[in-house]
C-alpha cells in the first residue's frame, strides 16, 4: 500500500531505505486498532512485533513492585515502538496503552528478522539508524540527569511540540495530548502538585495554554528561554 509505505519512509529507523526496500517491508505491516484505554503489549510479555503508529497516541510505562507508574514516554503519529531489542528473544519493555482511539502498523518480528537476515542493504541501513538511536538516547538521559523540575517539564512540553505540534495560523504550537497532571508527574518523576503549580506559573506568565485535551504553546522560543535553567 502506498499509503503505509509512506508511513515507513517517515520512520527514522527506514528512513534511508529505497522504494524496492520499503516495499519489501511493506508487505509485512498488518493494520490495527486499539481503542482508548486498550492495552497493545504488556511489560514483560513475549516480544512479538513492533508497531508504527498511524494516527492517535500511546503510553509507554512501567510499574514498580508498589504498583506505582512511571511514564517512559507518549508516543504520536509516525513513532515506532519499542525503540530497542528488534533482535533479541525477549520481552517487551514496557506496557503501551492507547491515549485515544488509535490505529498502528504492526510488523511480525519474525517476519522482519527474515527480511534482514535476507536483505544485507537493509541490515546495514537499519543498524545504523539503531546505533544512532542508542546515542540520541544515552544523550538524553545524560541531560536529564540532574536537571531540576522546572527544567524536566519544559523539556518534556519542548519536545512534544516539536515532534507531535501542529502550527496554528497564527504561530502558535498546539499538541494533542489528553493526559491528567498525575500522569504528566509520572514522566518527569515529581508529584501531582508541583505539576499543577509549575502549569499555573506557565498559564500566568503567558507561556502555555493547557487543557483536557492537550495544551498550547504561543511563542516556543519565549518557553524555551523559560526552561534554561539559568533563569531565575
Amino acid at each position: 500500500m502506498e499509503t503505509s509505505r509512506r508511513k515507513l519512509a517517515d520512520v527514522p529507523l527506514f528512513r534511508g531505505l529505497d522504494d524496492a526496500e520499503l516495499r519489501l517491508l511493506d508487505e509485512l505491516l498488518i493494520p490495527r486498532f486499539f481503542k482508548k484505554k486498550s492495552i497493545i503489549f504488556h511489560e514483560g510479555s513475549d516480544r512479538e512485533s513492533i508497531y508504527i503508529i498511524q494516527e492517535g497516541l500511546v503510553k509507554a510505562f512501567k510499574t514498580d513492585a508498589e504498583g506505582h507508574e512511571q511514564i517512559v514516554n507518549f508516543l504520536g503519529p509516525g513513532n515506532l515502538f519499542p525503540h530497542t531489542g528488534f533482535f533479541l528473544l525477549s520481552t517487551y519493555p514496557a506496557t503501551t496503552e492507547a491515549v485515544v482511539d488509535t490505529r498502528v502498523l504492526a510488523m511480525p518480528l519474525s517476519s522482519f528478522e527474515q527480511v534482514i537476515a535476507s536483505t544485507p542493504a537493509i541490515a546495514i541501513k537499519v543498524l545504523r539508524v539503531m546505533s544512532q538511536t542508542i546515542q540520541e538516547l544515552q544523550t538524553k538521559l545524560q541531560e536529564l540527569t540532574g536537571q531540576d523540575i522546572q527544567v524536566r517539564l519544559t523539556s518534556f512540553l519542548l519536545g512534544m511540540a516539536t515532534k507531535q505540534g501542529v502550527e496554528q495560523p497564527d504561530g502558535s504550537i498546539r499538541v494533542t495530548l489528553p493526559v491528567t497532571h498525575q500522569e504528566l508527574a509520572n514522566t518527569i518523576g515529581t508529584t501531582r502538585e508541583t505539576v499543577t503549580r509549575l502549569l499555573a506559573q506557565l498559564k500566568k506568565e503567558g507561556l502555555l495554554e493547557a487543557d483536557r485535551k492537550g495544551f498550547l504553546v504561543p511563542d516556543l522560543v519565549a518557553l524555551r528561554q523559560w526552561s534554561k535553567p539559568e533563569r531565575d
